[in-house]
């Protein structure tokens, strides 16, 4: 009986050593400051503008959102449900999925953060935007570039994707149709093109073009060879007009023409919002 008493007593004891063992690293884990997680989505580095951050902390609200080809470009900015990329297998379902591509997500963001719409249109269509400010080359990697930069990837002048950096070499991004919007870590190799700086205000001379599909030309005339189409409507900044071929599209007639040096090409009055004779805008020589 002596033995089994020593027995249950030392088990005791043992028991109350191990709760209080037990009970103390609780403790101690519940008063330390939890990591952040890998993936979390913030601003990440100093001395972007508030626009910038802001338009990061836009972005980063829609983690876990669905990529949607096409998602993101209705009238206003915001998710919408998207269409089928014929190229792409995977985006079978994304008529049924509200979510953002990559573009979308950029002009949601940046919506929100600077008010408006200042960045309409598709990667490219952003990447050459008249409120870039700054533009960094692929081989200056990262270094020089704050929160809230738009990085680029395509190659030969095109640019099939853009995401939004956060600093200390993360991103985040609507990449492909099958995923949702996710931090990742920046890809420097393949394909990247560089960075661009987004300012809140347009520059001067800052039009909207309006239409669906509508083309630019090398030279103002519909004869001359395409360069960039515009599904929807953009906001582009015009250098110089000029009188060249007349045009009738609309129902409306007009033969002055419209410089885009962001695109090296031209259009035709007609599809920018304002008179027909832009106001303020210098005649090309």
């Amino acid at each position: 009986m002596a033995v089994r008493r020593t027995m249950v007593a030392a088990a005791v004891t043992a028991v109350t050593l191990l709760a209080a063992w037990g009970g103390a690293c609780a403790t101690e884990a519940a008063a330390a400051p939890a990591p952040k997680a890998a993936g979390s989505c913030d601003v990440l580095a100093p001395g972007a503008s508030a626009v910038a951050e802001g338009a990061v902390r836009a972005a980063c609200e829609q983690i876990g959102v669905w990529y949607t080809w096409g998602g993101g470009h209705g009238p206003q900015p915001g998710p919408t449900y998207g269409q089928v990329d014929p190229s792409d297998p995977d985006s079978a379902h994304d008529p049924e999925r509200l979510g953002f591509d990559c573009s979308g997500l950029v002009r949601y963001a940046y919506a929100r953060a600077a008010g408006g719409d200042p960045l309409p249109g598709n990667a490219y269509h952003q990447f050459h935007a008249p409120q870039v400010t700054q533009r960094f080359t692929a081989g200056q990697g990262t270094a020089p570039l704050l929160p809230g930069d738009l990085l680029a990837w395509g190659s030969g002048g095109s640019v099939h994707h853009i995401a939004i950096y956060l600093g200390a070499g993360r991103m985040v991004e609507a990449r492909e149709s099958g995923t949702r919007i996710t931090v990742s870590d920046v890809r420097l190799g393949g394909d990247y093109a560089g960075a661009v700086r987004i300012a809140a205000a347009a520059a001067p001379g800052t039009f909207s073009t309006w239409g669906t599909d509508v083309w630019t030309h090398r030279e103002p005339s519909t004869t001359s060879p395409r360069v960039h189409r515009f599904p929807g409507p953009t906001t582009v900044r015009i250098e110089c007009q000029k009188h060249a071929e007349p045009v009738t599209a609309e129902g409306y007639t007009n033969d002055a023409w419209s410089y885009l040096p962001e695109y090296g090409a031209w259009i035709t009055n007609i599809y920018i919002k304002g008179a027909a004779w832009l106001e303020g805008v210098r005649t090309c020589p």
